[in-house]
């Protein structure tokens, strides 16, 4: 390498989990197929001892949530009495062990006082250097999904996620990260009082919910997002996420029926 990477363990380490690398591998490939374990091989006296391969030092794990910061988000949370307060109290949030491995924090994108707010799961990689939700190739798709029943970021759509930084890897957040944030994303709803709330991938409508179910069962119907913040039950619904849609194309029938549905809604609540 001619970067420097290599006379620097700590930032090769970070570039390899930028990339999105997880794990170590072997110069031989394993044939994980095969039932039946190989024959051990015939000692020799000769033959060099067999050498483990580790990385250098561990990947960054999820930080445990611990009682002291969740209680910080809380009081954070609850201290802002506008939208930009909301920001300002996230971004200078430290309780939450992801925001060491991320670049920027993803705080929201859009209108915030459009009527209907999306709330995603996590950002990725494209999301973690624009400092904006849904920008990478899955954000494209969705504002095409939003354009289709007339909705737009920049002007009557508000958009999300349920944990503010990118997980190393694009690993998925643990329930100690997700709860650090949730005072935040709680408050946030409760500030924007959208008219409809659309949960986007099935992280964020079984946390949001409270609904140990797939995405797949809770898409397709409405339910009440209520918090003693809100001055009413918010109709909500669930969404495929725009991720999802890319890998399983035939998936998107549905999605359409959940966004005409979604739009049935607005015109109801004007």
């Amino acid at each position: 390498m001619t970067d420097g990477l290599s006379e620097n363990p700590a930032a090769l380490l970070r570039w390899y989990i930028d990339a999105g690398v997880d794990e170590c591998i072997g110069d031989a490939p394993v044939d994980r197929l095969t039932k039946r374990a190989p024959a051990p091989a015939t000692p020799s006296a000769a033959a060099p001892a067999p050498v483990t391969m580790r990385p250098a030092m561990p990947v960054p794990a999820a930080m445990p949530a611990d009682a002291d910061a969740l209680a910080a988000a809380v009081r954070a949370a609850q201290a802002a009495t506008t939208v930009a307060e909301l920001r300002a109290a996230v971004e200078g949030y430290d309780g939450c062990g992801l925001k060491k491995f991320a670049s920027r924090t993803v705080f929201a994108d859009g209108n915030p006082e459009a009527p209907v707010m999306f709330v995603g799961e996590a950002p990725g990689a494209d999301e973690d250097r624009q400092g904006l939700p849904f920008v990478g190739v899955s954000g494209k798709l969705l504002d095409r999904m939003l354009a289709s029943i007339g909705l737009a970021r920049e002007t009557n759509a508000y958009i999300t996620n349920i944990v503010f930084w990118r997980p190393p890897g694009n690993r998925a957040p643990t329930d100690e990260e997700i709860a650090c944030c949730l005072p935040f994303v709680r408050r946030h709803i409760e500030l924007v009082d959208p008219q409809v709330l659309v949960l986007v991938g099935g992280m964020s409508a079984k946390t949001l919910l409270g609904k140990p179910t797939g995405i797949t069962r809770l898409r397709g119907h409405w339910y009440e997002y209520e918090t003693p913040g809100l001055p009413r039950p918010v109709p909500t619904t669930a969404l495929f996420h725009p991720a999802y849609l890319l890998r399983s194309p035939d998936q998107k029938r549905f999605a359409w029926r959940d966004l005409i549905s979604i739009k049935q809604k607005l015109a109801a609540a004007k």
